[in-house]
């Protein structure tokens, strides 16, 4: 039998581990495995990773030599800060002399970091000028920080992102007294000392933590026979080296999410929406705009960080959201839920055991309203009312959904609560899901606003076992398309396995030069290529920030040279199909504007406006815009074409002007230059593509106007 090639993703969530086996070919599911996360194990959630991993490949008869990949998310870094699991953390700080000195050893003392849940990382200082940097005094100012209890040293230089070698000199002299050490400059070459150290303190602090589960699961890995590198997710939706994770594992805060979302982009082929991951007591919800997931710094117990992680808003309202009611009004849904309670879903009890449902108020934990609600049976169980309960009633859940349950059982456990309310069992229900929604709602038009969506290109993405419990009525109460993968149980798992190496290169460089960027981008794909990913299969995104002259090159390639299976192509007339649904009209209103080998760009006139849709051989929408247009030409003429479309789509409102987005198709990538301040910064970047660029290669280009009305 010819040897398999398989991807393999671990997602680690708060009661569940769950692995997925991906075929590399056809990306279809092979195998999967499930087993309760084990928080409380000696290894602690290594162990589950590593039985989930063990039981997926035996039970699906995957041999170790066919594993190609195999990354799994954490919840480690998050859960560790939540819950204080952190060490104590001693700050060796350099300067210069004078008010430079003064001020940096000020702002490299930060003092212990609030974690904004009763719980601190707890920190230690010494101070070093830069004269008198040597292996004798470092090896003396760490000895200092020891004494004071000091499990980690962090190494931060007032401008250290200039040159790092005074930070890696007190990385060698700790690492010989058998410390840990976090590396300030290696985590963020931006300046501003106090939050470059702050976001390397909290690095460290969780490093001993981390470095135990990480050398626990590699060596489970290497037992098995798997030989190629273990990738763990990062926070913004990439993976990295778990030599890479050792040194900087803050990059995993939230990494739960960030796999949920390249799952929804992978298997849902999304492009502009609102996802949302739900679960049985929380929902993570973040935004995917033109095929790339919103990413934003993490705040840490209110502290800002340097660390980017997806741009993420937890409600506490779920799946198995409890309901609360007083005074013959129903005054809330969460943010406790039944797992919370010890509950079960009602709509998951026999319907022959709902025998004279009897009403009941409790409070679920100490200090907790006593307004929560729950059933008692005949038989002295006790069941709670769930937004799961609701939306089955209102058949919102179809047959063969993760959350379809009984029915009849949610019906008689409501009725109490119903005639309680004076209404109906579906007005009950009804009543119930409009209170989650309430909470939905103002997070979706938030980011509308905030990240420039067009309401009408909003589709919402449903992730995790919860998902039809709250999105089809979110959908339709604000009349917006939505789709639920067929395994948006495991679509975190599936996100896991198909995500790609990331990794970031930021700098401020007051007006950047086209060989500026060049040299960004060069160290961006560096960095890639040396946590494992192949070369040729990079791509780098350069954004700027015009207000703080910051320069972010965002690296993105695989771990193998990836061919395109004929099997997945998508023809014309699949890719009008899907450009005409996601622009909710009929296909035969929209017009092909321009294909290459690689891509379509379709359009669809609406009054003076014209929809763009960009759909790539494989069925992706890249790019949607709801006001755009296009162009071909040849890359010698790139600049030309570019202040033609540009000029086009260029706006004015209130005296302001509106710069449109521009795309550039090349070489098989989509480059998202959407942001730029001028034409002249929209150049400088774009230059940088062309520098090794065939004079007679066709390139696609997109240009649209950003003005929301």
């Amino acid at each position: 039998m010819s040897k398999r090639s398989i991807r393999v993703g671990i997602d680690v969530g708060g009661t569940h581990t769950k692995a997925v086996a991906l075929d590399n070919d056809t990306q279809e599911i092979v195998g999967e495995a499930i087993v309760m996360t084990t928080h409380d194990h000696e290894l602690g959630v290594a162990a589950g990773v590593i039985e989930c991993f063990e039981n997926c490949l035996t039970k699906n008869n995957i041999a170790p030599e066919d594993v190609v990949f195999i990354a799994h998310s954490t919840t480690q870094a998050t859960n560790a800060l939540l819950e204080g699991d952190v060490a104590k953390v001693g700050i060796l700080g350099m300067a210069g002399g004078g008010l430079e000195g003064w001020l940096a050893k000020k702002q490299s003392k930060i003092g212990d970091i609030d974690l904004g849940t009763g719980r601190k990382i707890e920190t230690c200082h010494t101070f070093l000028k830069n004269k008198d940097i040597n292996a004798a005094n470092v090896d003396r100012e760490i000895q200092k920080l020891q004494d004071e209890g000091a499990e980690v040293i962090v190494a931060s230089q007032a401008f250290g992102v200039d040159g790092i070698e005074d930070e890696l000199l007190v990385k060698q002299e700790a690492e010989k007294k058998g410390l840990l050490v976090s590396v300030a400059s290696e985590i963020s070459k931006l300046y501003g000392l106090t939050r470059r150290t702050r976001t390397a303190a909290i690095n460290g602090s969780i490093l001993p933590k981390m470095m135990n589960t990480a050398n626990c699961t590699e060596m489970a890995v290497r037992k098995a026979g798997i030989d190629v590198p273990l990738m763990i997710m990062r926070g913004d939706g990439g993976v990295m080296d778990i030599t890479e994770m050792k040194k900087r594992p803050v990059l995993t805060m939230l990494s739960g999410p960030a796999a949920s979302v390249m799952g929804a982009l992978m298997y849902l082929r999304a492009s502009n929406g609102i996802y949302f991951e739900v679960g049985g007591t929380s929902t993570n919800i973040g935004v995917i705009k033109n095929g790339r997931p919103a990413v934003e710094y993490s705040v840490v117990g209110g502290h800002r960080t340097y660390v980017n992680s997806l741009d993420v808003i937890v409600l506490g309202v779920a799946g198995g959201s409890m309901v609360r009611a007083s005074d013959h009004k129903l005054v809330d849904v969460g943010p406790r839920s039944a797992h919370i309670g010890g509950l079960s879903y009602a709509v998951y009890t026999p319907e022959e055991e709902i025998v004279d449902p009897q009403l009941e108020f409790f409070s679920p934990k100490e200090g907790d309203p006593d307004d929560y609600v729950r059933v008692k049976l005949a038989n002295g169980k006790r069941v709670t009312l769930t937004n799961s309960c609701a939306a089955n009633i209102l058949g919102y859940v179809k047959e063969g959904d993760y959350s379809r349950g009984n029915v009849e059982s949610a019906r008689k456990a409501m009725k109490p609560l119903a005639d309680y309310l004076g209404v109906s069992v579906e007005e009950c229900a009804r009543q119930i899901l409009q209170k989650a929604f309430e909470k939905i709602e103002p997070v979706i038009n938030d980011f509308a606003e905030k990240y420039k969506i067009e309401r009408d290109q909003i589709s919402l993405v449903g992730c995790g076992g919860g998902a039809s419990a709250l999105l089809p009525y979110s959908a339709e109460a604000m009349k917006m398309n939505y789709s639920i993968p067929t395994h948006a149980e495991v679509i975190s798992s599936i996100g896991v396995a198909l995500a790609m190496i990331r990794d970031v290169v930021e700098r401020v460089i007051p007006n950047p030069t086209t060989e500026d960027i060049a040299a960004i981008k060069k160290e961006a794909a560096a960095l890639a290529i040396k946590n494992g990913a192949v070369p040729d299969t990079i791509e780098v995104q350069v954004e700027i920030d015009a207000q703080t002259s910051k320069v972010t090159a965002i690296a993105l390639g695989s771990n193998e040279v990836q061919t395109t299976d004929l099997k997945l192509r998508c023809d014309e007339t699949e890719a009008k199909r899907l450009a005409a649904e996601s622009m909710r009209t009929d296909p035969s209103e929209v017009e092909t504007l321009l294909t290459s080998d690689i891509f379509y760009i379709f359009g669809h006139k609406v009054g003076n406006k014209q929809q763009v849709r960009l759909v790539d051989h494989r069925g992706f929408i890249k790019v949607q815009c709801g006001d755009a247009t296009a162009g071909a030409c040849k890359a010698k003429d790139w600049e030309a074409k570019t202040t033609e479309l540009w000029n086009e789509m260029l706006g004015y409102k209130n005296e302001m002007v509106q710069t449109p987005d521009i795309f550039l198709c090349i070489g098989g990538k989509v480059l998202d230059f959407s942001n730029t301040l001028s034409l002249e910064q929209l150049t400088t970047i774009m230059r940088s593509e062309f520098l090794d660029a065939d004079p007679e290669e066709e390139v696609l280009l997109i240009s649209s106007r950003t003005e929301i009305q």
